[in-house]
């Protein structure tokens, strides 16, 4: 039945509105923020249940910068270089350098960011691969005037609703509802159809179950988000590692200009004392002292030089401006050498078997080996005939006008096998073959890297040791080369000794100072690093530096104290070394 004019008047304007006001609801709430916003939401909330399920705890991660938040056209280059000249001071110990790292460092921000793709990454294969609702909406507006005059204008609005899942059998159940409207206005308005229809297709042979491909593509995006973790905890763990090894080395380098400073000044003293009794010294002796202060002066600017060119890089490690002053503690010096030598002798098999067992880049190494077996089953799977249960259904409102209800009884279905028979199978069998050299490929780059990880073990473990024992050296050096400073000091006093005596004992002196220091530095980075490689450092315990990792895991053996009498043993042999 046809409608009146001032019906069809009412209509149109009723649509118009509607239209309009959900025109507007949808450009004012989908802003980019928005989008933004609930982007971060649910891939934040992949990375913290991911964090929990390898690694039993969560970070508060954020891949926010000061400038996340405003827009990039604000951002000018002229911001950004008066940022870089600002002179801020900070007076940082170990553990405030590696937050403020954590803050403003570019590397590890990159870091940060990798992982965030990688649950981005996981996202989209949920949504495409998963069950999903996909709403859909599209109003086309037109307007025209025929050859006669007549003007005849035309809306036509399609909504749609499409539910898909996918089950772990490889079955895809999809459901689609569909609503079109078109109110054409030359006189009369036409109101069109409405349908909703679902389909099944399950595979029985090829495909079936974990063999599917869309299966296989969401469980390899859940690994690589369990391998971005391990990777990025790993990362964490190297990044603070190195800015408290990059700390320490600048103390040590703070520490050498004192040394140099001392050794200036004890050169000075010694030039002067010559100088005051040169009438009673020989000018050689004197120039000799002479010479040895403009040396150690030297040496002491060099130092200098060496200091503030390494606290610059540092300062670029951290991601701070060059024109930043940064204020070291010494305390954090101190601390290493009230400790010692924190003990870390193990069993090499032992320690290779915890390393293989918690060493997160290994356990990634292991689970991508079996990634390689997986794509051998799948490549065999894709060798088989192709059958598939399928099964529809449709229903479809009646014309022309009553698109509200449907007639159930009009329903129609339908269901069938489609079977595909491999007759060509080159193409499946050279993939199948490709798969297999893949896998032994993988097998021997499992093995190397298994060997990698016991050569830094047992090449860990050797380092340690050689360090510990330069540290014995450098400490017993230090206390003679003490003792030789004041004694030549008296003997030249007393007219028994020669200066260059004196000048050799203050030199043997400050080396054995400076060394010492290196020596104590060099075994603590030694000690962390193996403890990152065989997966027990923990870098989020405060001044993990002075921790003992190893208790607790059953595996530090009993270290007697190095004595004197043991550095005064014979050295072994090489002969005797190289015997098996």
């Amino acid at each position: 039945m046809l409608l009146a004019k001032s019906t069809v008047a009412r209509v149109s304007s009723a649509w118009w509105l509607c239209w309009a006001a959900a025109c507007a609801l949808l450009f004012s709430g989908c802003t980019a923020g928005s989008y933004r916003r609930s982007a971060d939401q649910r891939n934040y909330q992949i990375i913290q249940q991911t964090e929990f399920q390898v690694l039993g705890r969560t970070n508060a991660l954020t891949i926010d910068t000061p400038y996340s938040h405003r827009k990039p056209a604000e951002i000018l280059p002229e911001e950004l270089i008066e940022d870089r000249v600002r002179t801020n001071r900070h007076v940082l110990t170990v553990d405030a350098a590696i937050e403020l790292a954590m803050q403003h460092s570019r590397e590890y921000q990159r870091s940060k960011e990798v992982l965030y793709l990688a649950a981005l990454r996981l996202s989209n294969a949920r949504y495409a691969v998963g069950g999903r609702v996909t709403p859909s909406s599209v109003t086309t507006a037109g307007w025209g005037r025929d050859s006669s005059g007549n003007q005849s204008s035309e809306v036509v609005t399609e909504t749609g609703l499409q539910i898909s899942q996918l089950f772990r059998t490889g079955g895809r159940l999809t459901v689609n509802a569909l609503n079109s409207v078109m109110l054409y206005y030359t006189g009369q308005p036409e109101l069109s159809f409405s349908s909703v229809s679902a389909s099944l297709v399950q595979p029985l042979l090829r495909g079936f179950g974990r063999n599917h491909p869309d299966v296989e593509t969401l469980t390899q995006r859940e690994r690589d988000m369990v391998y971005a973790v391990r990777t990025f905890s790993l990362a964490q763990d190297e990044f603070a590692l190195g800015i408290a090894n990059e700390y320490f080395r600048l103390l040590q380098q703070k520490d050498n200009i004192r040394n140099r400073y001392t050794n200036y000044l004890s050169q000075v003293e010694s030039t002067k004392r010559l100088e005051a009794r040169k009438d009673r010294e020989r000018s050689s002796d004197v120039d000799q002292a002479r010479q040895s202060e403009l040396a150690a002066r030297n040496n002491y600017v060099n130092t200098v030089a060496g200091y503030f060119n390494a606290l610059d890089q540092f300062k670029i490690r951290l991601g701070l401006p060059l024109s930043e002053r940064l204020e070291l503690d010494d305390e954090a010096l101190t601390a290493v050498e009230q400790t010692g030598l924190v003990p870390a002798t193990m069993d090499p098999l032992a320690a290779y078997r915890l390393a293989v067992q918690r060493q997160l880049q290994m356990l990634n190494f292991i689970d991508q080996y079996e990634d390689s077996q997986r794509a051998v089953r799948i490549a065999a799977d894709q060798l088989k005939p192709g059958l598939r249960l399928t099964g529809g259904a449709e229903l479809v409102s009646e014309q022309p006008t009553d698109y509200t209800r449907f007639d159930a009884h009009k329903v129609t279905t339908s269901v069938g096998l489609q079977l595909d028979l491999p007759l060509d199978r080159l193409p499946r069998a050279n993939t199948y073959r490709e798969a297999l050299i893949a896998f032994e490929l993988q097998v021997r780059t499992f093995t190397g890297r298994l060997d990698a990880l016991k050569n830094d073990v047992d090449r860990g473990l050797r380092t340690l040791e050689q360090r510990r024992l330069n540290y014995e050296n450098q400490r017993n050096a230090l206390a003679l080369a003490n003792r030789r400073v004041e004694s030549s000091t008296m003997l030249l006093a007393a007219g028994r000794s020669e200066v260059r005596d004196l000048v050799e004992a203050q030199n043997a002196q400050i080396n054995a100072q400076i060394a010492l220091t290196a020596a104590l530095v060099e075994h603590q980075e030694a000690r962390l690093q193996l403890m990152l490689n065989i997966g027990a450092l923990r870098t989020d315990s405060p001044q993990f530096w002075l921790k003992d990792h190893l208790a607790g895991l059953s595996l530090a053996e009993s270290a007697a104290p190095s004595t004197s009498a043991e550095l005064d043993q014979p050295v072994i042999p090489p002969d005797q070394l190289f015997e098996n």
